[in-house]
């Protein structure tokens, strides 16, 4: 690894924190290097707060090195006024020489407008240094400004022979748990990472669930079910005031609470829903089920991420799981748990 790729591994690792507080912002992290050392790094924390190249500036405290610095960033330094002042003025005013830059950013107010700015300051500006590993920490972001629609990552658990649910009948008990009950803690984990999560009304009908994070601290994402014909019963889990929901239906359009109706023609479903999310800065969506949802996903091709998990058990019979034809891309393992990640080719 290169002096360049080390100090940008270092901001990616940064930028990671930013995880569950930045969106609909990119993450982003900073380091400040003055003559082969680290005089300041920070990352953009909280959206609406202040961006990681001034977090870092700010905080050195001889301002004097920073004209013989070189400044690593994971993102293009924005070139717009937004929620806060643009960072390559920042960098332009404090005299910064050189900067290195991850990759460019894809959101119109920027797109090279930030690396046009300091290379016409006289800035020595590298740009490329990792890009792959920085554009895979953004993917939600850059999918939502490049697609126009969320993130789509699907999730769900399958037996050992292939069955999401076994055949429901009266006696059979609501649900039917595949994996280990600690990996509820992982599947709350991906939740409060993603800004919505999705089902389908018959995931509601036969299981009640909240959708909501309970095993550990964390937000709420904000739940999403397709209702078309508005049948549910508002005494569900689902309508609890725990968190925003959204029901999508064709029947009608009203606020409740913190739930929202919202009326769509149901002529292309996704697209109409994928259009009222853009709308809303909703930029990843985690689609939780059930298996006639997921395979709509699947079928229109729009999906980024897929996430199985395959658990010891056997239902003989029962609702098979999706099949995806994508490459697999790895596998690892929570407890006796076994998840296959896939990427959308």
């Amino acid at each position: 690894m290169t002096t360049a790729e080390t100090y940008i591994n270092r901001c990616i690792e940064l930028a990671q924190k930013g995880l569950k507080t930045v969106a609909p912002n990119p993450m982003v992290g900073c380091v400040i290097v003055n003559k082969g050392k680290i005089i300041a790094e920070s990352y953009h924390i909280k959206y609406g707060e202040a961006h990681a190249e001034v977090n870092a500036i700010n905080s050195v405290v001889n301002q004097e090195l920073l004209k013989t610095a070189t400044l690593y960033v994971s993102l293009e330094p924005c070139a717009h006024f937004g929620k806060t002042p643009p960072c390559s003025n920042l960098i332009i005013e404090k005299g910064i020489p050189n900067v290195v830059i991850a990759c460019v950013d894809p959101f119109a107010e920027v797109a090279g407008k930030g690396i046009e700015k300091l290379v016409k300051a006289g800035i020595n500006v590298t740009v490329g240094v990792l890009e792959e590993k920085a554009l895979e920490l953004n993917k939600r972001f850059f999918t939502f400004h490049e697609k126009k629609r969320p993130y789509i990552l699907l999730k769900w658990a399958q037996t050992q022979d292939g069955f999401i649910d076994v055949n429901r009948t009266s006696d059979v008990p609501k649900i039917n748990w595949i994996t280990q009950p600690q990996t509820k803690q992982l599947t709350d984990t991906w939740r409060t990472e993603e800004m919505a999560i999705l089902v389908g009304k018959n995931t509601i009908v036969n299981d009640n669930p909240k959708l909501t994070v309970r095993t550990i601290l964390g937000k709420n994402p904000i739940r999403i079910v397709i209702d078309k014909q508005n049948e549910l019963d508002e005494n569900l889990a689902i309508f609890s005031n725990d968190a925003q929901t959204l029901i999508f239906n064709q029947k009608v359009h009203k606020e409740k609470e913190k739930t929202t109706y919202v009326k769509i023609p149901f002529e292309n479903t996704l697209n109409e829903i994928f259009e009222y999310l853009y709308s809303l800065d909703i930029q990843s969506v985690l689609v939780e089920g059930g298996a006639k949802t997921l395979q709509a996903f699947i079928d229109s091709g729009a999906w980024d991420e897929a996430r199985v998990y395959t658990g010891n058990s056997f239902f003989n019979t029962g609702l098979k799981a999706p099949v995806l034809s994508s490459t697999k891309h790895k596998t690892t393992f929570f407890g006796k748990d076994k998840i296959t990640i896939f990427y959308n080719d």
